[in-house]
């Protein structure tokens, strides 16, 4: 069984059956239902309401979870939209032609916000969450490359596609479903991100493309896409390979246009063909939706569109994903007209001064060292310092903060930084600093009684809480 917790596997121990308590059992209702085996019979909705409701609320408290990029909270017309357009079909574009036309209106948007050069007649599309988006642009490299080998009479066999070992998994698995060789460029303590240096020992003519992320999962920093572009443009110069990049803007591609508007790392730079974002994390918009927009009409190949007509117009569609609701689409127009760029900023600075808080006074902390402060995406990390303890570990501090109820992971960094272990929080919209003040003073405390300890802690069954 694939599960991302071990409360949520079926283990061999535990009760084949959902008990009711006789409060909310009716009369003449079953009070066990099956847990496992599809029930034999109807429930009353108030009783399956319940049980499901007692279910979840096992779960943690979302507004407390440090670890998740995606969005806790909307406001309450947010939700009434959400209530009111669930039962649209976000494929089923003749059906809703306004929700498809909504659809354009956002990533025509995002195109503006990201300097394409003529945002009104490129292309984009929405998606379930920014790792379709990125599968769609690392298809679309291998489109174009395998388009340009076959004009040149060359063979299309092994593409391979350059990548830091700090990406999303989602690029592991375009690699993997799609048949490309992911060539990993290490992070090292000199070069925490991908920054251009020894790409050139990567790229060769089977590449299809480099990818930048904007706010590295692990860690939160950017990765520089001037420089990953300029040693592009010194490798074109000594071999002419022409090798487009795609930005991996998950977080970063709905921060730094707010709060670092003169950074350039989007269509700006000439080599970037494609940028992916997720409307459900710095978006501000609940789980279920990405972004992804080409520079122009032509870097995207033809080959991937299917077209359908409604209203007697012509619309385009690709996706990997076929029938979802088209109510994120449009609580992500409700956000762009609710809080246009100065919302945006405001929202954006407040998270990002938040996470400078609390990096700052963790960094004041002796037992911890920062690996970066947030001043990127509002997400930061930090390591136990060399020599601090011999009994306890960054492992141990997680599970104690996850008994005050918060969620703040800890795990190794790529693989070629195996030894060391971090931690990490990503502060979003509705973490306020009287949260991150309550959040320090846990900290503090459960550093002081582990600390405390006159022994080793044990470190059997450890496992990394890394999300991506």
């Amino acid at each position: 069984m694939v599960t991302n917790s071990t409360r949520a596997a079926h283990r061999a121990e535990e009760p084949g059956v959902v008990e009711l308590n006789p409060i909310f059992a009716r009369p003449g209702e079953a009070t066990e239902l099956p847990k496992f085996d599809f029930p034999p019979g109807e429930s009353l909705p108030e009783t399956a309401y319940q049980i499901v409701h007692d279910e979840a609320m096992l779960d943690g408290n979302a507004r407390l979870n440090l670890a998740t990029f995606v969005g806790t909270w909307m406001d309450d017309h947010a939700s009434r939209l959400m209530s009111e357009a669930a039962d649209k079909n976000m494929i089923d574009k003749d059906e809703y032609p306004q929700t498809a036309a909504v659809e354009t209106r956002c990533w025509t948007m995002l195109a503006d916000l990201w300097h394409a050069p003529d945002h009104e007649h490129t292309i984009g599309t929405s998606t379930i969450g920014s790792s379709e988006a990125a599968m769609l642009g690392g298809l679309a490299l291998k489109r174009r490359w395998q388009a340009a080998r076959r004009a040149e009479g060359k063979s299309t066999d092994r593409p391979n596609l350059v990548l830091s070992t700090a990406v999303q998994v989602c690029w592991e698995k375009f690699c993997n479903y799609f048949e490309v060789e992911a060539r990993y460029v290490p992070i090292s303590l000199e070069h925490k991100v991908l920054d251009g240096y020894d790409l050139e020992s990567y790229v060769d003519e089977n590449t299809i493309g480099v990818v930048a992320i904007m706010g590295v999962t692990y860690t939160g920093m950017y990765e520089p896409v001037t420089q990953i572009a300029e040693a592009l443009d010194r490798i074109q110069e000594s071999t002419g390979l022409d090798v487009k990049i795609h930005v991996d803007g998950a977080s970063g591609a709905m921060i730094a246009p707010f709060i670092q508007p003169d950074l350039a790392w989007d269509f700006r730079v000439e080599r970037v063909a494609s940028i992916n974002t997720s409307g459900h994390k710095y978006g501000l918009v609940y789980p279920g939706l990405g972004w992804v927009v080409w520079r122009d009409l032509e870097s995207l190949p033809e080959d991937l569109i299917f077209r359908v007509s409604y209203l007697g117009g012509d619309m385009p569609t690709f996706a990997l994903n076929f029938s979802r609701p088209g109510s994120q689409v449009l609580l992500q127009y409700y956000m762009f007209l609710r809080l246009g760029r100065t919302g945006y900023t405001a929202v954006q600075e407040n998270s990002r001064n938040v996470a400078l808080y609390l990096s700052g006074e963790i960094a004041k902390m002796p037992a911890f060292e920062l690996w970066n402060d947030g001043s990127d995406i509002p997400v930061f990390a930090w390591s136990l310092r060399e020599g601090h303890t011999e009994n306890w570990n960054l492992y141990h501090l997680s599970d104690r903060l996850r008994t005050k109820g918060w969620l703040v992971p800890a795990y190794p960094m790529p693989a070629d930084l195996p030894d060391l272990t971090v931690q990490r929080i990503v502060v979003r919209n509705g973490f306020s600093h009287d949260l991150a003040s309550s959040f320090l003073a846990d900290l503090r405390d459960e550093v002081a009684y582990l600390d405390a300890l006159t022994g080793p802690m044990p470190t059997e069954g450890q496992k990394s809480g890394f999300h991506h």
